[in-house]
């Protein structure tokens, strides 16, 4: 898991960072992305893909992750972005921001996925990316990222359901599960679903929709 990072560091690069995204999937909610620099000293077992670990697991290392990183940051586009610009474009722009929120700035990037992240800096800030498939079960870093961001979203989440448990986000997060699906049928969709997606578009009705959730109800 270390691999990447050590590779990097013997190019001479210092402050070497991963980052990942959760939430492209869901019918609801935001995409969260975060940023991670670990020191080489980072020695807490179990850190790997957030999607192979258990809630209790994800809590555990997150508490970790944050206390021992260098720097974390995190990034969030809420489901109206999304709507606007598309759920690629919006995770790649909600990464963008979680590495901006690094401090120190990285000068080495390792990016779960397949694609580059667009950052308008000057060539004196220019960081250096590399492009992982896999990469949260590939990287220490990026491994660490795919934690903050998910459990940082799941909280999210769980916060929405305490305001309209009809919907039962505490337990799907959002995503489209049966009862997520039958819930959004019963009731149509709210302000955090996603309305360009195939299961909540089929819903709405233009003149209908109640203004059910906002994320300003979250701050």
């Amino acid at each position: 898991m270390w691999a990447f990072e050590k590779k990097a560091a013997l190019q001479g690069f210092i402050n070497i960072a991963g980052t990942d995204e959760a939430g492209r999937g869901p019918l609801a909610g935001p995409v969260v992305s975060a940023a991670v620099i670990l020191p080489v000293s980072f020695s807490v077992a179990g850190v790997d893909d957030s999607k192979k670990l258990s809630p209790k697991k994800r809590d555990y290392l997150f508490d970790k992750i944050c206390e021992k990183a260098v720097a974390t940051g995190t990034g969030l586009i809420d489901s109206a972005e999304i709507d606007k610009i598309n759920i690629l474009k919006a995770s790649i722009l909600s990464m963008s921001m979680a590495v901006k929120q690094l401090d120190p700035a990285p000068d080495y990037l390792l990016i779960d996925g397949n694609f580059k992240i667009d950052f308008p800096l000057p060539p004196e800030s220019f960081i250096k990316q590399e492009s992982l498939i896999k990469g949260d079960s590939r990287s220490i870093s990026i491994a660490a990222a795919s934690i903050i961001a998910k459990v940082t979203r799941d909280r999210l989440m769980e916060k929405y359901h305490e305001k309209y448990p009809q919907y039962g986000f505490a337990s799907h997060k959002g995503y489209p599960t049966k009862a997520h699906k039958e819930a959004i049928k019963q009731f149509g969709p709210c302000r955090i679903h996603r309305r360009t997606f195939k299961g909540v578009k089929e819903y709405i009705k233009e003149e209908k929709i109640p203004i059910l959730c906002s994320c300003s109800e979250l701050n």
